[in-house]
């Protein structure tokens, strides 16, 4: 005789469900439209401040940058939605540029072959972040900690601690990154441009974007469900590794060289570019717009700054001014949700 009030329970959290998820979507709106706003302070800010900051050499430059930075912050915007962190993709971004040198300049490779070398390291970097932190239970910090400081030191030791230099046996490598397929259009920024696309259908179209929104909202929930969480865990790893080598191979096209010692201080950018963005640091929110403004946002500033001929010391104190906010903004919209 006893009744079950389990359907109208179904029922009510069916709409309540669907109530949040357009609270999430306004809220994700508007951050970027806070972030967009941003950067359109910071370039009418700049360019009243310095007439030069405008033109379309210096224009190029900063999109050239923001292609680096970018190409790094997709990658690890897939790694933050998860509530992980990689702190290796600018030593890692070093190692698979003296990659893609090795195998093209001392092996005398083809550069086809030595940018798939360099890409692949960068999977195999992700890959190994992966299994240690779905396999060994590492904290994400202290795994790919770790790989930052073995990345930077293999960087050395591989580049025999000396630049590589494409100009004599490559010389239309370059190309890579400052050829024009599209007129006044570096390739770098098309390649950025063309990445960020192909990451907005991955994580808004496929599986691999649910899991990543589900595994960052509630792993052990996503888990209980039958969900292989390890693999697709793995598996967003060796996305941003492979996204991190990718980046690797524009910035030593860009260079025309592969410089051991260029990555420290990438991953912080890069990491900053995304919570800017609006990605939660503490997962389960994220989108590769609201990248793409917060890499732009970055590279305005720096380049900005430079401008300005500020000092080096004090941009830096800049930039963690920019760091501190964004996380502190991101951890006080946490708590009003709460």
């Amino acid at each position: 005789m006893t009744s079950t009030k389990t359907e109208p329970a179904e029922i009510v959290d069916e709409p309540q469900g669907e109530s949040n998820r357009i609270i999430t979507f306004l809220k994700a709106q508007l951050q970027q439209s806070l972030a967009f706003a941003t950067l359109i302070a910071l370039v009418v800010f700049f360019s009243l401040a310095s007439p030069s900051f405008l033109t379309w050499s210096n224009v190029s430059t900063i999109l050239l940058a923001t292609a680096v930075i970018g190409i790094l912050a997709i990658g690890t915007t897939f790694v933050i939605i998860t509530a992980g962190i990689d702190l290796s993709i600018g030593t890692g971004m070093a190692l698979c540029a003296v990659v893609t040198g090795v195998v093209t300049v001392n092996l005398g490779m083809p550069v086809v072959i030595g940018i798939l070398a360099g890409i692949a390291t960068g999977g195999l970097i992700g890959l190994i972040n992966g299994l240690n932190v779905t396999v060994l239970r590492l904290p994400p910090f202290i795994a790919t900690l770790a790989m930052m400081m073995a990345a930077g030191g293999l960087a050395l030791v591989v580049s025999q601690v000396k630049p590589i230099y494409f100009s004599g046996v490559a010389p239309n490598f370059k190309n890579v990154a400052l050829g024009k397929l599209i007129p006044e259009l570096p390739n770098a920024v098309l390649i950025f441009f063309v990445l960020a696309f192909i990451s907005y259908l991955l994580l808004n179209k496929t599986i691999l974007g649910r899991m990543t929104y589900a595994i960052g909202s509630n792993e052990e929930a996503t888990r209980l469900s039958g969900i292989n969480t390890k693999r697709w865990l793995t598996t967003v790893y060796v996305l941003g590794g492979i996204f991190t080598g990718i980046a690797g191979v524009v910035m030593a096209a860009r260079l025309d060289s592969a410089q051991p010692q260029i990555g420290m201080g990438y991953e912080l950018q890069a990491i900053a570019a995304v919570i800017i963005g609006g990605t939660s640091l503490m997962g389960g929110r994220g989108t590769i717009l609201g990248t793409v403004i917060g890499a732009l946002i970055m590279s305005v500033l720096i380049n900005g700054l430079r401008i300005m001929s500020i000092q080096p010391e004090w941009q830096n104190v800049v930039l963690g001014i920019v760091i501190v906010i964004a996380v502190f903004t991101d951890s006080l919209r946490r708590r009003k949700e709460a």
